[in-house]
């Protein structure tokens, strides 16, 4: 029978696995920039918060996109289960600090599901996750420019003021050449 249940899905089992794999860290990253967002209502920094219950929406919505894409593709989707997200920051750059090294870390589990798939040669999946590829470049480089601004601005008198308004003005152009 399970033999019969494959033949339902082009999806190998192990793009399958590695696919809801990514499906649970997109929820864990959602589940840990609303917490985020809530740190930052709690400590006074709207403009923050605001940004973090954006990135919150954006992460469910990238898991809902690769959950819909195995369950398209006939495999079996699984609901993650969403444990060990903390609810307390050491600090405001803290926060920053820890955003980027998620979106690094969803990157590169993203690069893992595309060699995976050109080794398999499963080229829808490759072609599919191209969009993910592309929304890293823009995920990383926010995030490194929000940690680079506490340099830039520094965390003194009315720093982290400024800090909390920049955050969500920062934007990624695609690398277009300023005129």
């Amino acid at each position: 029978m399970k033999d019969l249940v494959r033949m339902r899905t082009s999806l190998k089992e192990e793009i399958e696995r590695i696919l809801n794999e990514q499906i649970k860290m997109e929820a864990h990253s959602s589940a840990i920039y609303l917490a985020m967002a809530a740190w930052c209502d709690r400590n006074g920094f709207d403009y923050s918060a605001g940004y973090f219950y954006k990135q919150s929406e954006e992460e469910r919505k990238h898991m809902l996109k690769i959950f819909n894409y195995v369950s398209d593709m006939g495999g079996h989707a699984i609901s993650p289960e969403i444990t060990n997200v903390p609810q307390d920051f050491d600090g405001f750059r803290d926060i920053f600090e820890l955003a980027l090294q998620q979106e690094i870390a969803v990157t590169n589990s993203i690069n893992r599901i595309v060699g995976t798939a050109r080794q398999l040669n499963d080229f829808a999946t490759d072609q599919f996750m191209q969009w993910f590829v592309n929304e890293q470049i823009e995920e990383e480089y926010v995030a490194r420019r929000a940690v680079e601004l506490f340099d830039v601005i520094g965390e003194e008198g009315v720093g982290r003021y400024m800090i909390d308004k920049a955050i969500p003005k920062i934007s990624y152009d695609g690398g277009a050449e300023a005129e």
